[in-house]
């Protein structure tokens, strides 16, 4: 798209002349609705929207947008978020030793599959550094244990910052990140297998071969202080049989995960996930 736009994602409580409202303040300043998507959450009584117009001919400049909507969010009892579609987010990829989910992203991300900057990558080991040099990519290696935590994730908060980064995104990132660090900076992606809960911890092919499964699958989700119980982004599944060994399902596993996450990322970067509690809804 070469002309930019703007997007509010919008949730609050249901109640008559909601898109009406919303759309009469875009027509009013003589916006170009050219999406538009709703959906009512009855059990909550929420009403969730992701409205997208074109900024090209619209009568406000972009830093009064947000302070004259919120004059019509307000009496609504709204949350909402703006965003614009030019504006280039900055990814931090936190890595392990698992390499194809931080492969997958950087060839995405240079082969122009979402409009993102990726100026650093963080891990707990050396192993990737390689792919980062390879990449021109900035690696930090700060390893983790239990007794330095709370100092390596101040290290790792402090390269956010340094950086500029607005989202972070765990390719196989195989530490615990605390409620602390969490509450500090948000933005977070995850991608893990769809096993949990039936195969939590170490090896969960191998678990899962033993089981004799005839699907794995792959979850991507926001991160909380709830172990890998965010809201999900992102979920895809595909059939295994009695004829593959565990090193089929991991190949299977690792192109789902792959996959689910891209998906789930580009999904973050063009503002088409509305988080309310702990779910999601997504505008595709």
């Amino acid at each position: 798209m070469i002309s930019p736009t703007a997007t509010l994602l919008i949730s609050c409580p249901d109640q008559r002349g909601l898109v009406a409202k919303i759309a009469n303040f875009i027509y009013a300043n003589g916006g170009n609705i050219i999406h538009a998507d709703q959906h009512t959450d009855f059990a909550a009584g929420l009403f969730l929207t992701r409205i997208e117009w074109q900024l090209d001919g619209f009568n406000l400049p972009r830093d009064l947008i947000a302070p004259a909507f919120n004059a019509i969010a307000q009496p609504l009892q709204a949350k909402w978020e703006l965003h614009f579609s030019d504006t280039v987010r900055r990814i931090a990829i936190w890595v392990s030793r698992q390499d194809h989910c931080l492969f997958d992203l950087i060839w995405r991300q240079r082969a122009k599959e979402f409009a993102a900057e990726i100026p650093v990558i963080i891990s707990n080991h050396p192993d990737l550094k390689v792919v980062a040099e390879q990449f021109d990519i900035d690696y930090h290696h700060i390893p983790i244990i239990k007794e330095n935590k709370q100092e390596q994730e101040a290290k790792q908060l402090e390269l956010l910052h340094q950086y500029k980064i607005d989202l972070v995104v765990l390719a196989k990132y195989m530490q615990i990140i605390s409620g602390e660090f969490i509450s500090k900076f948000p933005q977070i992606i995850n991608i893990h297998h769809s096993f949990l809960p039936a195969f939590v911890g170490a090896n969960p092919y191998h678990k899962a071969f033993e089981r004799g499964v005839k699907i794995i699958g792959a979850t991507s989700h926001y991160v909380t202080d709830h172990l890998d119980a965010g809201p999900i982004i992102e979920q895809d599944v595909v059939r295994v049989s009695h004829r593959d060994e565990v090193e089929d399902l991991i190949r299977k596993g690792k192109d789902l995960e792959r996959v689910v996450l891209a998906r789930a990322v580009r999904l973050h970067l063009q503002n088409r996930v509305l988080v309310y509690g702990n779910k999601t809804v997504v505008f595709e």
